[in-house]
């Protein structure tokens, strides 16, 4: 264990703690490399919808009638 990791209690759901023991004997990983690994690739997600949502808020607004009509007038629906 790295001095620079910090130990946390989590309280996982008793089917949750199964599968995730049974992927840690099938990859030869620790519990803690895969929840570790999932934490971060959630983080991630999570920064690029929020960069994605920057990057969008200065567009225009359009009502949902309007976009409606938009894909009916370019045979969308």
């Amino acid at each position: 264990m790295s001095a620079l990791t910090k130990r946390a209690t989590v309280y996982l759901k008793p089917s949750l703690h199964r599968a995730l023991r049974l992927k840690s004997v099938e990859t030869a990983r620790s519990l803690s490399d895969i929840v570790n690994e999932a934490v971060q690739i959630a983080l991630a997600e999570d920064a690029a919808d929020m960069a994605a949502f920057d990057e969008r808020s200065k567009e225009s607004l359009i009502s949902y009638e309007a976009a409606l009509k938009e894909l009916k007038r370019h045979g969308k629906i």
